[in-house]
């Protein structure tokens, strides 16, 4: 069995971390959605205006 050593060495993938976020902020806004969300909603859960915006 190999452990991961203890100290804080473990590698962050930022990237894949901000995804799973996202994936986590859809998931509660669809449960908390009486119909399906629109491709509107959608966009605004996934901050897609803001991400425009910066470029």
């Amino acid at each position: 069995m190999h452990v991961a050593p203890v100290g804080g060495t473990a590698v962050q993938d930022h990237v894949a971390l901000a995804e799973i976020e996202l994936c986590g902020e859809l998931i509660i806004a669809a449960s908390a959605a009486e119909d399906r969300l629109s491709l509107e909603s959608i966009d605004e859960v996934l901050r897609v205006a803001e991400e425009r915006e910066a470029y």
